[in-house]
């Protein structure tokens, strides 16, 4: 089988770029990821390019990628423009490693960009719309909505400022593991607290502000039992993954710093009973990332998991095995998943501290991973780190993600 490496990262900071286009952040990210593989444009063989909201914001509908690509100094070679909603940078990635094991290339690159904050706030927040099925947008919300019944929001916990319906969905999650296991809302605000905590030693990250429990919990509420610093922000920003097959590295001759993919997975969702964990789409795709890479969660050192909001991280870590289905909430306040913790989450900041350029997400999140296998992650590096599980989901559909990736990475 053929083995598949990644040869060097590129993430430009997220958060506002009111001065940069589109195309000045992914071109930066393409020339750090290049510059990291001791690679010049010549040395990629195709380009795997997404950005979810370039067409709805910018109007480059058709062929971003090539533009993109050209921009970037990246011209002649196959280009191809992938969307995934908040999964699309890691199906990029998907795709990169497939073709490398296709034996279509063996230097490739994944690039991801978005630029979301423009002057036209309403137009900015409908880029989520179409995150769901368009046209059962009412039964969408009524299904989702309901999962959260049985659980009633206190007076005044929910936001008088426009906000994304994606969060009373969130929202809706939460009250559901809330009224399953137990989960408490101060469990919810330890995890934004750990993320806010991490990203303030993250150079890339949004917000470099630490917060406490206490903070996260008497922050402006978004919807019941999310308050603010619980929900990542609307970002600009780039992420990029020089991918390669073992004759790859050789051409590049950077062999001594690049980080193994043990396996990447994506899956779509399925009709299932929302009481069945083991059928959900996360769970799934992280049983098929472990057969494939021959290891269970105990081996895992560090990960990186989709925190849209808060409760996506408790979510995310009982999908990925972490921790039992239920127990996130009582781990996640115990501090297991805390730098110096059992198994740090997280150590970037998250999508909550370190910002959610939604294309650039699974990317970024990738560059966080082979930063802490390589040992280069100063105050936030995960000490003796060798294995690391990446998962990122993407819109919804059903009870649950539309898609989700998970990939696993391991110290070469």
């Amino acid at each position: 089988m053929t083995e598949v490496f990644i040869a060097g990262v590129g993430m430009t900071p997220f958060g506002r770029h009111i001065d940069k286009s589109i195309h000045d952040l992914s071109s930066a990210a393409a020339a750090l990821a290049l510059q990291d593989a001791g690679a010049d444009a010549a040395a990629i063989e195709a380009v795997y390019f997404t950005s979810a909201t370039n067409g709805a914001l910018q109007g480059q509908h058709s062929i971003p990628g090539p533009i993109a690509a050209r921009r970037a100094g990246l011209s002649g070679v196959p280009v191809f423009s992938v969307e995934n909603a908040c999964a699309s940078g890691s199906s990029a990635f998907n795709l990169a490693v497939t073709a490398i094991k296709a034996g279509e290339a063996d230097v490739v690159l994944a690039l991801g960009a978005e630029k979301m904050n423009i002057a036209d706030k309403a137009r900015m927040f409908a880029v989520f719309d179409s995150g769901w099925d368009v046209e059962t947008v009412e039964a969408n919300k009524a299904t989702l909505l309901a999962l959260g019944a049985g659980v009633e929001p206190p007076p005044g916990t929910t936001s008088d400022k426009p906000y994304s319906v994606f969060m009373d969905v969130y929202a809706a999650f939460c009250r559901q593991h809330m009224r399953r296991y137990g989960t408490t809302q101060r469990q919810i605000a330890a995890v934004a607290a750990k993320n806010h905590a991490h990203s303030a030693h993250n150079p890339l990250a949004q917000f470099r502000d630490a917060m406490s429990i206490e903070q996260v919990m008497a922050a402006p509420p978004i919807t019941f039992p999310l308050t603010l610093p619980m929900c990542s922000p609307i970002s600009d920003g780039a992420a990029a993954v020089v991918v390669c097959s073992a004759a790859g590295l050789r051409k590049l001759g950077t062999s001594g710093r690049a980080v193994k993919v043990l396996a990447s997975v994506i899956l779509t969702g399925i009709e299932h009973d929302p009481d069945n964990r083991e059928q959900g789409i996360g769970y799934r795709a992280a049983q098929r990332a472990y057969d494939r890479a021959g290891i269970g969660p105990d081996a895992v050192d560090v990960a990186e998991v989709h925190d849209a909001t808060a409760m996506g991280e408790l979510l995310n870590v009982e999908a990925l095995g972490l921790v039992p289905f239920g127990l996130a909430g009582p781990a996640a306040e115990r501090g297991d998943f805390t730098l110096g913790g059992r198994v740090p989450v997280n150590p970037s900041g998250g999508l909550e501290g370190k910002g959610h350029p939604i294309a650039a997400t699974g990317l970024g999140q990738i560059h966080e991973l082979v930063t802490q296998l390589r040992g280069e992650a100063g105050a936030r590096q995960v000490e003796g780190a060798r294995i690391a599980a990446h998962e990122n989901g993407g819109g919804l559909l059903g009870i649950e993600e539309a898609v989700v990736a998970v990939n696993l990475f391991a110290k070469d």
